[in-house]
């Protein structure tokens, strides 16, 4: 019965792990299929419309049958919540990673995002949903961690070295990939491509935080802010595709290529990717769930090998190590600061039992002595009238004159 408490405990303490860490599988198979769709000619602005219009058909008849009830009303302030939510993930953040990523390489995208905890850190604190004394060492292995994990991240973006032979490069290696070599791209592009990044990964970050506020209005309807989400971005989507692009045959999509990027990314990084994010977010906090962003890049430069036959340098080795080591240390620190917040709370709640049974037994203390007066009281009354009630007999010399 232990070993199977165990277990049970184990598995629920790790479901927001496991969670995390699929996530990044889901974004790196988004990164390698987006890649091929945009190379083929896919316009980004029509993908973020048809990926957030799928998101919305699949996730929308789950959150009507799941959280039809006790619906939260959409006040104008929570409209606006959701309005710039839709604005900052499939509007800002979107549409500017898929224009970075299409002047740069998945590699790299993957490793401007790396960014992310530490901007989102930065914001949480100055929102203060996250507090940092440096005095104690679980902030500073969090802010150690975080440092390390970017560095880790550049460290791959820009130290090559020698190519790393892995036991499968010379299968893969031989048969030449159909996609342009990312490597020929111009400096200008190349650098317009990194600020696109960059600003995509701060609308993402901004995007984690807002999140975390809307949650408290939609604690039990996660599906539900995940549709309104992407049914927004949608709508925004429509907006600025129409805009930007004037081409009508830029909206024409077949059974091909840029069908598997609209529909891989409407399932499993919109919908499924919003709605699990929200999950771990109600539980731990957004810094947690963007410190498993950098395991993505990882992820991408081995499935990169395989599948774009792209070439593993000692540099991305070497920033992969950095990360993980920085990724386990913003963890450790976490998971002290949760056991100790949760000590914390338990501290009160035994001071305050403690007070309660107290002043349980002082009361009863209380009630033993009043009671004890009051038969001291009575003993006392009952006495008084004994000794007024006994007949008083008269002195013997006085009755002897009277004889």
């Amino acid at each position: 019965m232990k070993t199977q408490g165990c277990c049970a405990s184990f598995l629920q303490s790790s479901k927001p792990y496991f969670a995390m860490i699929s996530l990044q599988f889901g974004y790196a198979g988004m990164n390698i299929i987006t890649k091929i769709s945009l190379n083929h000619g896919m316009s980004h602005y029509v993908l973020v419309v048809y990926r957030h219009a799928i998101a919305t058909v699949v996730i929308a008849p789950f959150a009507f049958f799941f959280e039809r009830k006790d619906q939260p009303k959409i006040t104008f302030p929570i409209f606006m919540q959701i309005f710039v939510l839709g604005l900052l993930g499939p509007v800002i953040d979107q549409n500017f990673y898929y224009a970075g990523l299409k002047l740069t390489s998945p590699t790299f995208s993957c490793a401007m995002s790396n960014m992310l905890p530490a901007l989102t850190f930065v914001m949480a604190i100055m929102f203060r949903m996250e507090k940092v004394d440096l005095k104690k060492v679980i902030y500073q292995a969090k802010v150690v961690g975080t440092v390390v994990t970017v560095a880790g991240a550049m460290l791959m973006t820009l130290y090559r070295g020698p190519i790393v032979e892995l036991v499968w490069s010379k299968y893969v290696h031989p048969k030449k990939s159909n996609l342009p070599d990312t490597t020929k791209t111009s400096d200008k592009d190349w650098l317009t491509g990194s600020i696109l990044l960059i600003i995509a990964t701060v609308a993402w970050a901004s995007l984690f935080i807002l999140q975390k506020v809307a949650l408290k209005t939609y604690e039990k309807h996660h599906l539900s802010l995940t549709s309104l989400i992407c049914f927004m971005g949608t709508l925004q989507s429509i907006v600025v595709t129409f805009a930007m692009e004037h081409k009508a045959s830029a909206w024409h999509i077949g059974w091909d290529m840029n069908l598997l990027a609209a529909a891989y990314a409407g399932i499993v990084t919109s919908s499924i990717s919003y709605y699990v994010q929200g999950l771990v977010m109600k539980t731990k906090g957004p810094v947690f769930a963007t410190a498993f962003s950098p395991l993505m890049m990882i992820i991408v430069a081995i499935l990169g090998s395989f599948i774009l036959a792209e070439k593993i340098y000692l540099g991305g080795v070497l920033g992969a190590i950095l990360i993980v080591a920085g990724l386990y240390s913003v963890l450790w620190g976490k998971y002290k600061e949760e056991k100790e917040t949760i000590l914390q709370d338990e501290i009160p709640e035994a001071i305050k039992s403690s007070q309660l049974n107290s002043t349980a037994t002082m009361a009863i203390i209380g009630d033993i002595e009043a009671n004890d007066v009051e038969l001291q009281k009575a003993e006392a009354n009952k006495l008084s009238v004994v000794a007024i009630n006994l007949p008083i007999s008269d002195p013997p010399t006085k009755a002897k004159q009277e004889a």
